[in-house]
């Protein structure tokens, strides 16, 4: 595998974000005066999935348009709390080893998470100048795989990987025709891969030259 690109997920692959976003979405449902039933382990499944997705979870009883109304409010108290946060909650060695990488690949990222949060990641690890390009679904409003093959589109992008933690994140590269890299130490457990991670430091033994 000898790629010019490598293309990242961000939740279980560059950080953990599960405990804040649990407490800021329960901060939402509290303000909505329902019970914030949120926890890191029930809202962990969800992680990976649209906006979309995640609502119908959530809410599956309201009509769509109730329910986007909340996911909204659950996303907002969700920035507001890790706006607030140091979020010291990258994987360890994370900003070194993508150091290392820039020396040698182009970097992107592409999820399936709202607008602002991939921008909020750049900012709270000072990542942004490692990274060429980014795109999400709450600016292209595509599944990820069509997320991935527009990212790729824009950057010229013709021999890359994508590097992530579950069954969609497989579904997504196989979707954009790229091969895919298992980070193992984050949340799900996808059918196949290609090559598998153990910890994130494993990229550069992976791809960088010995």
């Amino acid at each position: 595998m000898k790629p010019e690109s490598l293309i990242f997920d961000v939740d279980g692959t560059l950080w953990n974000s599960v405990e804040l976003v649990a407490k800021g979405w329960n901060l939402a449902l509290e303000e909505a005066g329902l019970p914030p039933t949120c926890t890191p382990d029930n809202i962990r499944p969800l992680f990976g999935k649209t906006m979309d997705e995640i609502a119908a979870a959530i809410f599956p009883s309201l009509p769509q348009e109730e329910r986007l109304k909340r996911m909204a409010s659950c996303l907002n108290w969700e920035d507001r709390v890790m706006q607030a946060d140091p979020c010291r909650i990258f994987y360890p060695q994370v900003r070194q080893t993508l150091t290392a990488l820039a020396q040698h690949y182009r970097l992107f990222i592409a999820s399936n998470c709202q607008r602002g949060y991939i921008e909020l990641l750049l900012e709270k690890g000072d990542l942004g100048h490692l990274i060429t390009d980014y795109d999400c679904f709450g600016q292209t409003g595509l599944p990820k795989a069509g997320t991935i093959r527009l990212l790729m589109a824009r950057n010229g992008i013709t021999n890359g990987v994508y590097i992530g933690d579950t069954q969609g994140d497989l579904e997504a590269a196989q979707g954009a025709g790229l091969p895919f890299v298992w980070a193992a130490y984050g949340f799900g457990m996808p059918e196949t891969w290609d090559e598998k991670i153990d910890r994130f430091s494993d990229l550069a033994q992976l791809f960088l030259p010995a």
